[in-house]
């Protein structure tokens, strides 16, 4: 089973969805979510997951949970 390491900057409560990828483990993630009941926790790991084409099961945070830069773990 590969696995890949993710870093994303999030940018919750903002005006359009946007998923920006600025290499091939890094990106920039803006979310509508607001940043509270882990509601953009949720979002933005099913944005890791349409990116790298696999289920949101096989998106797990590793660092980050109250921060605006994440760690993922991606599974295939």
């Amino acid at each position: 089973m590969a696995t890949k390491t993710v870093y994303v900057k999030v940018f919750p409560d903002a005006r359009k969805e946007k998923v920006v990828q600025l290499a091939d483990d890094t990106f920039e993630i803006y979310v509508r979510e607001p940043a509270q009941g882990n509601r953009a926790n949720m979002r933005i790991r099913e944005c890791v997951a349409r990116a790298f084409g696999v289920t949101i099961e096989h998106v797990r945070m590793q660092t980050g949970q109250r921060s605006r830069k994440k760690v993922f773990i991606v599974t295939n």
